[in-house]
């Protein structure tokens, strides 16, 4: 067993780490050493035990979520390989994990890669994001048909923020907030606000800092 990559598992949901742990037991060349229900438990066991890899998920119920543990994680032990996964279609995250020298990102619902290609990858050095933001259908339209200014105004929008608020985080004007709101309802059929956000919360589209701050 000491030539086995030892890996840890970290997720909320009982379901999620059920199929990670799954998938680490049924491959020879890895030993299952954790399965963990919160992320800030994670920077703990690292500590204290031998861990070659860590499966990350984002988003978390309680404490810090998976960001914030994979940054603590690569400042302390940089040694140690992580994949951050989520189950939703927030790109935005991708580019705060490539900072932090987090190795892989797997979109949980949208990789065509399984999870032990994805280890298996990671752990032979490779950095493995993916080439393309998920493609998820969003009333008439394709995430791909939202520009990426409308993609920010919807992430704000999901956290019940009026258009002016939505400006001033984005440094544009409400009267503009409005235009891409129009837009956005235009292309996809929807015929109010609430509607974007509330499809775009149910598909986890985008997920805005206020949604993941209050998941957590």
């Amino acid at each position: 067993m000491n030539d086995h990559i030892k890996v840890v598992v970290v997720d909320d949901q009982n379901i999620s780490r059920g199929f990670f742990e799954m998938y680490v037991m049924s491959s020879k060349n890895y030993e299952l050493v954790g399965s963990l229900r919160y992320a800030k438990d994670v920077v703990d066991f690292v500590e204290k035990h031998d861990v070659d890899l860590v499966i990350l998920d984002i988003m978390m119920q309680e404490g810090i979520d998976g960001l914030m543990a994979a940054k603590s994680i690569k400042a302390k032990f940089p040694r140690i390989k992580i994949i951050l996964t989520t189950s939703t279609a927030e790109t935005r995250w991708e580019n705060e994990a490539r900072k932090i020298g987090v190795e892989s990102f797997w979109y949980k619902e949208y990789d065509h890669r399984s999870l032990i290609d994805m280890m298996d990858l990671t752990m032979q050095g490779q950095h493995v994001y993916p080439d393309a933001a998920p493609e998820v259908h969003f009333g008439n339209i394709k995430r791909s048909d939202l520009t990426q200014r409308e993609l920010d105004v919807l992430r704000e929008l999901t956290a019940s923020l009026t258009n002016e608020e939505i400006g001033e985080r984005l440094c544009i004007s409400p009267h503009t907030v409005k235009r891409h709101i129009q837009n956005m309802m235009d292309k996809t059929g929807f015929t109010s606000r609430l509607e974007l956000a509330i499809h775009a919360k149910a598909l986890g589209l985008v997920v805005s800092e206020e949604v993941k701050k209050r998941h957590n």
